[in-house]
């Protein structure tokens, strides 16, 4: 019979990253804070009873002045070497948000491809990849789950979305076909611009058809 306690066994830190993403005419961004190592996604440990998704929304809080944000699990970061200071699991966390909810003074790092442009502390460019995934794969099956447009909008305003979430251009005329299909029409077009008056649509949350996945795997 094995008598040990807990307490005789090595015990890891745990802690929590976020990445929150978002999009600008830069294209695909993340949210970073600065640290000692450098650049890195906000983050801290995990205190004594307190949940992962309370230390997530602490996090957000306290390094980058972030309140009220929807996030949810990516994955476990459990490579025994990830951090210099000593044995660190961290459970990476993904979120996306319009750019008109960051605080203005927020850092943002460019994400190229799936990677962020600028070096990152840990092993947090393998976590902002993760999120990137993510959130490519939420937008395949669901138009701008995460509301980064406003309730209503364009089609043109909805395929440059979609091209700063999968960093190329789209066809038009595809793209259109695809997704009108889960968009519900307000029966009014916008009127600014020199061109023709745009329709303007508002989401039903319907899912994509199958060929809008085929399209944006390119």
């Amino acid at each position: 019979m094995n008598d040990k306690s807990l307490t005789d066994y090595p015990r890891p830190s745990v802690a929590v990253d976020v990445a929150v993403l978002t999009v600008d005419d830069r294209g695909l961004l993340v949210v970073v804070v600065d640290g000692p190592r450098g650049l890195a996604l906000p983050g801290t440990f995990l205190h004594p009873g307190e949940r992962l998704s309370d230390a997530a929304d602490r996090a957000l809080s306290t390094k980058a002045g972030l309140t009220g944000t929807d996030f949810h699990q990516l994955a476990m970061f459990d490579a025994p070497d990830r951090d210099d200071r000593g044995w660190v699991l961290s459970m990476a966390h993904g979120a996306a948000l319009p750019a008109g909810r960051l605080p203005h003074d927020v850092r943002l790092v460019r994400i190229d491809d799936r990677s962020p442009g600028e070096l990152l502390a840990f092993d947090h460019a393998e976590m902002v990849s993760h999120a990137v995934d993510d959130l490519r794969a939420r937008y395949a099956r669901h138009v701008d789950p995460s509301e980064l447009l406003p309730e209503e909008f364009t089609v043109l305003e909805l395929r440059r979305l979609y091209e700063a979430v999968y960093g190329r251009p789209l066809p038009k005329d595809t793209f259109r076909r695809l997704v009108v299909e889960a968009l519900e029409t307000t029966g009014r077009s916008s009127s600014g611009g020199a061109g023709r008056p745009a329709e303007i649509f508002r989401r039903t949350g319907t899912e994509l058809p199958a060929g809008a996945t085929a399209l944006l795997a390119g």
